[in-house]
């Protein structure tokens, strides 16, 4: 198998189900919640789990490859630069242009690659959505908005409000 590298010109590149996706440049917003989410998470992850900021591919299967925002994986499962087992949590950033593929695309397949935890965040509302996978697919454990503060428990135990994500 060949693998190609994507260039490294500000755009996301990646494949799902053969297709390919690119996303344009995302404005200051997105990276701001982006980075403020990162650093909460990383401040509360455990040791054994990794977070990864827009580092590391996720690849189910050879015609997907897909590239979150934010991940949260084992540790032992990521190499340099790709991940093929599920990672425990996906988030993705929303913005106008890849509103559609996160809130529909990826969470269809992040559902049927078996991702734990999908969170959903939009700076434009200062809301997150929070998804867990059971067995009939993905349920919403609670939609935060704002000044609301939420106690997630899953992949560990979170406080989060979306408009301190979000300023």
């Amino acid at each position: 198998m060949t693998t190609v590298s994507a260039p490294h010109d500000g755009r996301r590149y990646e494949v799902l189900e053969g297709r390919l996706l690119i996303t344009g440049a995302q404005p200051p917003a997105h990276h701001a919640a982006v980075v403020a989410l990162m650093i909460r998470l990383k401040h509360a992850c455990p040791a054994d789990l990794l977070v990864a900021v827009n580092s590391l591919d996720y690849r189910p299967d050879l015609n997907t490859t897909l590239r979150p925002d934010l991940l949260i994986c084992h540790r032992t499962d990521a190499g340099p630069h790709l991940l093929t087992a599920p990672p425990v949590l996906a988030v993705e950033v929303l913005s106008p242009t890849t509103r559609t593929t996160d809130v529909v695309l990826k969470r269809t397949v992040y559902e049927q690659h078996g991702i734990q935890s999908y969170w959903l965040l939009d700076p434009t509302t200062q809301e997150l959505t929070i998804l867990d996978l059971t067995p009939t697919g993905y349920t919403c454990q609670a939609v935060v908005q704002s000044e609301e503060t939420f106690l997630i428990t899953t992949p560990f135990p979170i406080t989060l409000c979306p408009s301190a994500l979000t300023r």
